[in-house]
């Protein structure tokens, strides 16, 4: 489906056709898996259509699934990885030795490892802070600050930023804002529209739904950031497989039907467990209890599957998370399928004791994928185990 084809369409049918077309051969509806590493060209140095030379620079099921997400990110390019945190990296690799870059704290904790780790030795400097605080953001700013990177909401704490003001704030400065829309999707947030210049997604989690495929993808409105990208991406060789690309595609055609019974099992879940009295807190956008449930009214049209909650004490923790049957203790999130994980053991074991425990990650913190099963057959799960 063209761009212009594809203008004014509601979110639904353009999971469904957007960057997806009948197979000129053929004519086959799904766009192939194009298995390819090479491809003939016709005369010396003129590859096909002027692109097709090397698997790694160009692929058409890549480019299907490229198109599919800057149409449903409401944006003009898409840029698919090989994961979300090569995303991430590229996106900072646009940076020089000497640039500055201002990130949420509460990230996921691949990504805080990346950036402290690996990018850091290569000249680039971080600082970390809650970005549900706005002022924070600003305090933080440097004169060679190039870029402020958020999540929101964030993993696993389920804080939001203010999308909006922070893109003012970063512009007035002259940065860029990125943004994880992992948690959200597409389906119930597009930073884009609030000002955001990059949005990004570890294609892993909801985009692709189905939990058989590693991948990451940005959308970006400009076209000196997206030739950025794929520039870095061609020269770095973090690109995904036709496979995985085709299986991604796949998934986003239910992608509304599936974050519809996402955001309402999870709305239901989060309301029976801020009822129970082994619960001590739960942490989900779409409580009246969350302190930026109006926030996210404004910026969100729904609020996922993600709740976390604080049972108190490791020994607590286990015994929920260990007896789960619907619920599978997993890596991991935004599959068809729940999970159930303790961020503080595993996702974000690498990310430093004190920082964990500053954040409110604490080993009585569990977080929860609700998937798509019947909500009736989730509760019993959970009731069955906390009594």
């Amino acid at each position: 489906m063209s761009k212009a084809a594809s203008q004014g369409l509601s979110f639904g049918t353009l999971a469904i056709h957007a960057g997806v077309e009948p197979e000129p051969v053929t004519g086959a509806i799904m766009t192939p898996i194009f298995q390819t590493s090479t491809y003939v060209q016709p005369a010396v140095g003129e590859p096909k259509n002027g692109s097709y030379d090397y698997g790694r620079t160009a692929n058409p099921t890549r480019e299907a699934l490229e198109a599919s997400i800057a149409a449903l990110e409401a944006g003009n390019h898409g840029i698919a990885f090989a994961s979300g945190l090569a995303a991430i990296e590229a996106i900072v690799k646009r940076l020089s030795a000497g640039d500055h870059v201002v990130s949420e704290e509460n990230t996921y904790g691949g990504t805080t490892r990346m950036f402290n780790h690996v990018l850091s030795r290569f000249g680039i400097e971080f600082t970390y802070v809650d970005a549900q605080d706005t002022q924070a953001v600003a305090d933080a700013m440097r004169p060679n600050t190039k870029l402020v990177h958020v999540e929101t909401p964030t993993n696993p704490m389920m804080k939001l930023c203010d999308i909006a003001a922070i893109a003012d704030l970063a512009h007035e400065h002259g940065a860029l804002l990125s943004v994880d829309n992992t948690f959200a999707s597409p389906f119930n947030q597009r930073p884009l529209e609030l000002g955001a210049d990059f949005t990004l997604h570890s294609s892993t989690k909801y985009v692709n739904g189905h939990s058989d495929v590693i991948g990451g993808l940005v959308a970006v409105r400009d076209r000196g950031l997206a030739d950025d990208l794929y520039f870095i991406r061609k020269s770095s060789g973090a690109v995904p497989g036709p496979m995985d690309c085709w299986l991604t595609l796949r998934g986003i055609k239910t992608l509304h039907v599936r974050m519809e019974r996402h955001n309402a099992n999870g709305q239901a879940v989060a309301e029976w467990l801020e009822k129970h009295p082994s619960v001590d807190r739960v942490l989900y956008p779409g409580l009246p209890s969350h302190p930026q449930h109006e926030l996210a009214k404004r910026q969100m049209s729904g609020f996922t599957g993600m709740v976390s909650v604080d049972v108190g004490t490791l020994e607590r923790t286990k015994a929920l998370t260990e007896h789960l049957e619907i619920f599978a203790l997993a890596e991991s999130l935004g599959g068809v399928e729940s999970l159930v994980n303790v961020p503080a053991l595993m996702t974000h074991a690498s990310v430093p004791e004190d920082r964990r425990a500053a954040m409110g990650i604490t080993p009585g913190l569990v977080r929860f994928s609700v998937g798509i099963e019947d909500v009736s057959d989730i509760i019993a799960d959970l009731e069955r185990v906390l009594g």
